[in-house]
């Protein structure tokens, strides 16, 4: 399967803390917001990943990131020119997925909790169709929302509707077969404009190919788009390392455990940051892996 993280967004709702810089690569807590998606991937074992970026940043994401060497990882670049919606990261990596499953990442979604890693890999291990995540919210109206009939069954998906015929929402990690190019090809864009992947989902959904899997409440989920989702992520994030003394989105730490860099590595990439608190986490969990 491969990856793709839409990370295009300028994040305008963010302004003026993004007029210099996009909003995938400020900092939510103690590292790049990018980095969050990027860990998530690589829990599933994906490696093989494409980053969509604003026609101006790429020079920045692979300054930050580079080809994705240090933690395993195979890290490429596209560039998105225009604000065509979510669904247009499969017309632009069409080259990239060819013949294989994606997983599409946005690049201001963060995930964590500690069951998560069995419902990626649950959603990953889909062999067909479409597999998105059901999530609760007081306030669905911002997101794309799950209708359901009176035996629990999906019967639609509705794009930031003034009405929500529930409180469940698609967040932003998708799964999808590889027809999922052709399906993106045919969407018309919606009322703003973009190509939305809520008609992508609806797609999968008329042929009876989409399959959700529900978000237990002990996972997290933030949407940074605000100011307000933003501070609460980075609390959320210091709170957990501070009462489990785990890390949320190390990058190095995932992909050694995940068998995808040496010890070396590791070790290579603490010591050259350990005078960070990300490098002194970092140098701890490679000293104790010895």
């Amino acid at each position: 399967m491969k990856g793709i993280i839409l990370a295009a967004g300028k994040g305008t709702r963010l302004y003026p803390i993004t007029h210099s810089v996009c909003k995938p690569l400020l900092p939510v807590y103690d590292k790049p917001m990018i980095y969050y998606p990027i860990s998530i991937l690589l829990e599933m074992g994906i490696t093989d990943i494409l980053i969509i970026v604003p026609p101006d940043e790429q020079e920045q994401f692979e300054h930050l990131l580079g080809n994705g060497d240090s933690f395993g990882a195979n890290i490429t670049y596209t560039k998105q020119y225009e604000r065509r919606g979510i669904a247009d990261a499969f017309i632009l990596g069409e080259d990239f997925i060819g013949e294989d499953r994606v997983c599409l990442a946005l690049g201001d979604n963060i995930f964590f909790g500690s069951n998560l890693r069995e419902k990626l890999m649950t959603a990953k291990n889909s062999k067909s169709g479409a597999t998105v995540f059901g999530c609760y919210m007081d306030d669905p109206r911002p997101f794309g929302v799950v209708e359901f009939d009176g035996d629990g069954k999906v019967i639609s998906i509705e794009e930031k509707p003034e009405n929500p015929k529930s409180n469940y929402i698609v967040p932003g990690l998708y799964f999808y077969d590889n027809r999922v190019v052709e399906i993106a090809k045919t969407v018309k864009p919606s009322a703003r404009g973009e190509l939305e992947i809520t008609s992508v989902n609806n797609a999968y959904l008329n042929m009876g190919e989409l399959h959700i899997v529900p978000l237990d409440k002990d996972i997290t989920w933030f949407d940074t788009g605000n100011s307000n989702t933003l501070l609460d992520a980075a609390c959320a994030i210091r709170n957990y390392k501070d009462s489990t003394g785990t890390q949320i989105g190390c990058l190095e730490e995932t992909a050694y455990k995940n068998g995808m860099i040496t010890h070396e590595k590791l070790l290579s990439v603490a010591e050259s940051i350990k005078m960070s608190d990300y490098g002194e986490y970092l140098m701890g969990f490679a000293m104790a892996n010895r």
